[in-house]
């Protein structure tokens, strides 16, 4: 069960392995093309269960064929173990058919493979694989209901809109997919604990796996889009936002479009196996991984020259404090950039599939899952202008319940008649009105 929450999570990550397939597929398609290949020989030979001799296996690393007493077969060494060690040479394992049965292998796997590093998957495998999908399942459900809150406030409150919130509006909305594309994948992938996603080739199965590298480009796009709008922001002093904007939705939303849609025609065309969920081209898959490996470097870039315009405006004459508070000013603004151009990502960016595997798929899937929580936290319910409006609709509420409350009590035939709170206030200031009114032609003629 290990393999199979491996291949799970390995897909998850945006950088998965593009060497080759995953060892339990490799290991499900060997196997059946070994049954295939017993059967073919018990043709031949006329092997049968009554038969003497040694029945055709597959011993769940290689497959054996169907031997007669005292006969020894050779196999060569899977083809698993050439893509840990490509420099080995094939080695050579032996089984001798005796009455008994078949042997041992001779040499060992391991030692005729020289392949020394392999570990047995284990219990302690498991419970890993599945703390860091529980993990990630935690984390991608809080970002998601928070980022719906979120989005709910912005747009809400129409003293919200503006270019800045619309641009973290869409970043909401390309986490949030995000969110929601992990989810369907691992219903429709891996909601059975075994490998028959090895062999799954329908077209709605490659067409969440579309949806899911879509859904994950425009949100590393649209981080970049944040950090481009920012430097834009303290670079010019004016620009017209609502034509950047424009420009903005196009790279994030439509860049991803192309750069999935010629990933999906290619791989339909040249490397249409499986669900696409594994990427044995590699050609093939940096179609998308170089522009997210290109938005991630460029976003780096952007987020040190923004920190560089920062340290200067914080040390010019025109602002106050000490140097202690200048850093820690220029402290907090780097920290609250971090999650917002997801620069986290870079730890990873360019290291070997192979390092650091465990680390990497906490780091990016586990801590990578709450991205989208932290970032509604800081730029949505921590923002002072979102703060703002809300105590204001708090007051304004408060207020139109007190005197509705205050109607109710001094004219409760009123109250009583189903006329609503709004209606009774203007009902309240038409008649006080229009006594103040009639009043005046009377006390005239007093004069």
């Amino acid at each position: 069960m290990a393999g199979i929450l491996q291949v799970a999570l390995a897909t998850l990550l945006l950088l998965p392995e593009a060497t080759a397939m995953h060892s339990d597929c490799i290991f499900k398609k060997e196997q059946a093309v070994c049954l295939e290949k017993i059967q073919r020989a018990n043709h031949l030979l006329g092997f049968n269960d009554s038969s003497p001799g040694c029945p055709g296996m597959w011993d769940n690393i290689t497959c054996w064929k169907p031997a007669r007493v005292g006969e020894i077969v050779l196999v060569t060494c899977p083809d698993l173990f050439r893509i840990f060690n490509p420099d080995q040479d094939a080695g050579v394992v032996s089984r001798n058919c005796t009455e008994d049965g078949w042997s041992e292998p001779f040499p060992h796997y391991f030692d005729a493979c020289g392949f020394d590093d392999y570990e047995p998957e284990t219990e302690d495998q498991d419970y890993y694989y599945l703390s860091v999908k529980a993990l990630y399942t935690v984390g991608y459900s809080t970002s998601l209901v928070t980022l719906t809150t979120a989005m709910v406030i912005l747009c809400r409150f129409r003293k919200l809109h503006c270019t800045r919130n619309f641009i973290h509006m869409n970043l909401f909305v390309s986490f949030m997919l995000r969110a929601i594309s992990v989810f369907i994948k691992d219903w429709i992938l891996y909601a059975e604990q075994d490998s028959n996603h090895c062999f799954i080739s329908t077209v709605a199965c490659k067409a969440v796996m579309v949806f899911f590298h879509y859904c994950v480009v425009s949100n590393y796009f649209w981080l970049f889009i944040e950090g481009l709008y920012l430097f834009t922001l303290l670079v010019e002093t004016f620009f017209p936002e609502r034509r950047y904007f424009y420009w903005y939705t196009i790279i994030g939303w439509g860049t991803p479009t192309v750069c999935v849609t010629v990933w999906a025609t290619l791989r339909f065309y040249l490397d249409d196996t499986g669900c696409w969920d594994m990427n044995d081209s590699t050609a093939l898959w940096w179609v998308i991984k170089g522009p997210v490996v290109g938005s991630i470097m460029i976003n780096f870039v952007l987020f040190i020259g923004i920190i560089v315009i920062l340290v200067q405006k914080l040390q010019s004459p025109d602002m106050g404090g000490n140097e202690s508070s200048i850093y820690l000013r220029l402290a907090r603004s780097t920290l609250l950039l971090i999650p917002l151009f997801g620069i986290h990502y870079t730890v990873f960016a360019f290291s070997p599939e192979n390092v650091s595997k465990r680390e990497r798929l906490v780091f990016e899937l586990g801590l990578g899952s709450f991205q989208g929580f932290v970032v509604a936290v800081l730029y949505c319910f921590l923002n002072g202008e979102v703060q703002a409006e809300i105590k204001r609709k708090w007051r304004s509420w408060k207020v139109n319940r007190y005197f509705t409350m205050d109607f109710k009590q001094r004219h409760p035939s009123l109250a009583s008649s189903g006329v609503n709170g709004g209606t009774q206030l203007s009902i309240l200031s038409k008649s006080s009105s229009q006594l103040r009114m009639s009043g005046l032609p009377a006390d005239n003629p007093a004069t």
